[in-house]
């Protein structure tokens, strides 16, 4: 996040007066403790470690983390866990669909204006083939980490800071619907903007932003020109993951995603590297999609994109 300039000055000039020089420096200082600070480096062995945590999860729970069964409620637990420690309130929202019960978790960091809430979301279940830890481990363990950083940086935003993880989003995005659902007009109405995070590690990836609402888009394109990435507009998987959930509401949505199983063109490879030809995701709702099945460099780049929205956002 850009820095607000500070006012500087070599010396004063011969015959200034103290009081002026005084005036002009402490108006210096007020206005910079009221810039906004710029968002953490989120590391990305932490998200890695995340991951590997879900796995090991999928693997005790028959290989999977989908909704109704074992693996997805031990993913929950795991989260919440830590967020309970670094000192949000934790909420398990429950709803049921086709015979089996599922699960939203949100958490909300203390302070801010309630009225204007950025709210951070990515669904946490897989599909019952795998254990689904680009789709959607990736985003789940992004957003927590960034979540976490706000805590371990005592983060004191103007606006109120809401993170969610939403349950059976592959039976077509159940659990935001339901959540989205359960708020009064007026709670909707509270939410400045919503963020949706669907696999942000493909092991091919590409740099999609959602162009929903300009001024979402603008800081995500923004933060990414400043590292001499390109992206481009999310159209493929419109309307296929949570944030519709948000957008049908009237919602300002935006978002991040890697890609899926449609196939990186020629343009595609020589802009962001990897292999022309080939899905983003050749594993995307298989077996494979493993821990193994991460792009590090992404998953870097875009948990820090994460991060550098919601301290611009927020601020």
């Amino acid at each position: 996040m850009t820095h607000s300039a500070r006012i500087r000055r070599a010396a004063l000039a011969a015959g200034t007066v103290t009081a002026l020089a005084a005036t002009l420096f402490t108006a210096a200082g007020a206005y910079a403790d009221t810039a906004p600070a710029a968002a953490p480096d989120i590391d990305v062995k932490a998200v890695k470690a995340d991951l590997d945590q879900l796995q090991s999860i999928a693997d005790a729970n028959g290989g999977n983390r989908a909704h109704g069964q074992p693996g997805y409620k031990a993913s929950v637990d795991f989260i919440k866990g830590k967020l309970d420690q670094a000192g949000f309130t934790t909420q398990v929202q429950e709803f049921d669909n086709n015979g089996a019960k599922g699960y939203n978790l949100v958490a909300d960091w203390p302070g801010g204006d309630e009225s204007k809430t950025v709210m951070t979301g990515a669904h946490l279940d897989s599909v019952d083939a795998g254990p689904g830890i680009n789709d959607n481990g990736s985003g789940s363990a992004g957003i927590l980490e960034v979540a976490l950083a706000v805590a371990k940086s005592d983060f004191k935003p103007a606006k109120h800071l809401r993170f969610g993880w939403w349950g059976d989003e592959e039976d077509g995005m159940v659990g935001s619907k339901h959540y989205v659902d359960s708020l009064a007009q007026g709670d909707r109405s509270k939410i400045d903007s919503y963020l949706n995070f669907d696999m942000i590690g493909s092991p091919n990836p590409g740099y999609f932003v959602y162009d929903d609402d300009a001024r979402l888009e603008k800081v995500f394109k923004d933060w990414y020109a400043t590292k001499n990435i390109a992206t481009e507009p999310e159209t493929e998987g419109d309307g296929r993951s949570d944030h519709a959930s948000f957008k049908d509401a009237g919602i300002p949505v935006g978002g991040l995603f890697s890609g899926a199983d449609y196939i990186k063109t020629e343009a595609q490879a020589k802009a962001w590297g990897g292999t022309a030809g080939k899905a983003f995701d050749a594993c995307y709702h298989q077996s494979c999609d493993t821990s193994k099945n991460i792009d590090d460099t992404a998953l870097d780049n875009n948990s820090d994109a994460i991060a550098n929205a919601l301290w611009q956002l927020s601020s």
